[in-house]
């Protein structure tokens, strides 16, 4: 087995976290006005696929030497990681919306059970739907990983490979004969939202840890990384199909591998150390950028400011980068160490 530090890939977190706050922001932007280039950003809710994808191979790549993965250790430590931040784009959120504050939806959120329940997935900071999935996952993974994957149980690529053709399936069918209702319904949520249907995108990128970390062979792969780039961006732009629940798992995960084996121009430079550290504070730039957005927004009428709708997001984009590498520096990576020293007695 391997033993790699892929810091190439945290860049890619970044890129997929921008997107998605550029989706976000107002249609009215100057990138919508594009032809083709719109539709990457009408469709730029793949970026939180690819994050679900990411994550089960970034936990195979950091247990894989594991024979066993303590259940207590793992959740506090992703307790840690996760929920400080998590808990700062709430607090934020209320400071512009403190009349949506609701005892029912705050114990929805603070559990991270809201996107289990449709109508209630995108409650208060709606980014807070995909962290609630992520929680799911979290809960699933060390039973996945001591049971199956230590054990080299091969019935879990039967049902996971199986469960992505369910999901694609049922994802294609679900619209077409008239259960779905459209945007912003029970409906809506259930098939974006609901956490198994995203449950294969977390499994697939597991067997790609699985076998990235038995196959690695590091090699330049730049032409082949630059090939599937296009190919996401060529099927964003022009194939219209339901991307949201794994189909892109076809494109992410090849990515995925290739970046993470790769050793040519491409890895130097996404291992760059400013861009490394863009992808440090991307969970930060994910999950505040809505509640970061209202208050830029307040700010700029409190003081009157009408600038276009461009100049707004140039003045959002750096107000957000600069508060997310502070909610880093400040408070994740602190509050992270603190949480971590807390240790459980044991029998």
């Amino acid at each position: 087995m391997c033993s790699v530090k892929i810091s190439q890939i945290t860049f890619t977190r970044f890129v997929a976290a921008m997107a998605i706050v550029i989706s976000h922001f107002n249609k009215d932007l100057f990138l919508y006005k594009i032809d083709y280039i719109s539709n990457l950003f009408l469709r730029a809710n793949v970026g939180v696929s690819y994050f679900f994808i990411l994550s089960g191979f970034i936990m195979i790549i950091a247990y894989h030497k594991k024979d066993k993965i303590d259940y207590l250790e793992f959740y506090k430590n992703r307790f840690a990681r996760i929920y400080p931040l998590y808990m700062l784009g709430l607090l934020l959120y209320f400071m512009t919306r403190y009349e949506m504050f609701d005892w029912y939806k705050l114990l929805l959120y603070g559990l991270g059970i809201q996107s289990w329940i449709p109508g209630e997935a995108m409650i208060l900071n709606f980014p807070g739907w995909s962290i609630s999935v992520e929680f799911f996952f979290y809960l699933l993974f060390p039973l996945l990983y001591n049971y199956f994957y230590v054990r080299k149980n091969k019935m879990i690529w039967v049902f996971a490979i199986g469960l992505w053709l369910i999901t694609q399936v049922f994802s294609n069918l679900y619209p077409v004969y008239g259960a779905y209702e459209g945007p912003h319904t029970k409906s809506h949520e259930f098939l974006y939202y609901f956490p198994f249907w995203h449950l294969n995108e977390f499994l697939i990128g597991n067997l790609a840890g699985i076998f990235f970390v038995k196959n690695y062979r590091q090699k330049n792969y730049d032409l082949q990384v630059i090939a599937v780039f296009f190919l996401i961006l060529l099927s964003l732009m022009f194939v219209p199909l339901f991307y949201h629940n794994g189909l892109m798992a076809l494109l992410f995960v090849p990515a995925i591998l290739l970046i993470s084996a790769n050793n040519g121009w491409v890895t130097r430079f996404f291992s760059l150390k400013p861009l490394e550290y863009l992808g440090e504070i991307s969970y930060g730039i994910y999950i505040t950028h809505i509640p970061v957005l209202y208050l830029v927004r307040e700010l700029l009428k409190w003081q009157e400011y009408t600038f276009s709708i461009d100049i707004v997001f140039v003045i959002y984009i750096i107000v957000m980068l600069f508060s997310s590498a502070a909610f880093y520096q400040f408070i994740e990576k602190p509050m992270r160490n603190l949480l971590r020293k807390i240790h459980f007695a044991k029998g």
